[in-house]
């Protein structure tokens, strides 16, 4: 590797991560919207609040945070025949990760779809219940390969 290529391997190392951040507090804004109907633009505000807020994505977590909630009829429906209950049914943290990456998986074409669907498993394991991840990988699995067949079929 020349040195030339050192520093942009370690500022996509640093946008990965960031995208990272920026789904965690997404999830966490989506989590309290569910829970109490907050708008986008005060779960943003109150995100830029959190000490991790720095080390995220910033347009990245506005962006799914507006595109999640705006969207939210549209993701509900792409996700429920792949539900075994309604979604209002599941647990808020589940239900939050599978509209995140519902989202990404629809209407973030630039993040490949097992990316979209490993940092939903991630943040399941790290938030979710003891079995969620599998719940999550499993649904949106089966919507990767609706929303992103070609895609899906080249894994």
């Amino acid at each position: 590797m020349s040195a030339a290529e050192a520093p942009a391997r370690g500022k996509d190392r640093t946008v990965r991560g960031s995208r990272r951040r920026s789904r965690e507090l997404a999830l966490q804004a989506l989590y309290q919207w569910l829970l109490n109907g907050d708008d986008a633009d005060a779960l943003c505000v109150q995100a830029a609040e959190k000490k991790d807020y720095a080390r995220a994505e910033k347009a990245y977590l506005e962006l799914l945070a507006h595109g999640v909630i705006e969207r939210a009829a549209e993701l509900h429906a792409a996700l429920q025949p792949f539900l075994d209950r309604p979604a209002q049914q599941l647990s808020p943290i589940e239900h939050a990760l599978l509209l995140l990456g519902a989202y990404e998986l629809m209407h973030a074409l630039d993040v490949p779809y097992r990316v979209a669907i490993n940092e939903a498993v991630e943040l399941a394991k790290a938030y979710g219940g003891t079995d969620g991840h599998k719940y999550v990988n499993g649904v949106l699995d089966k919507l990767a390969s609706q929303v992103r067949p070609a895609e899906a079929r080249r894994a």
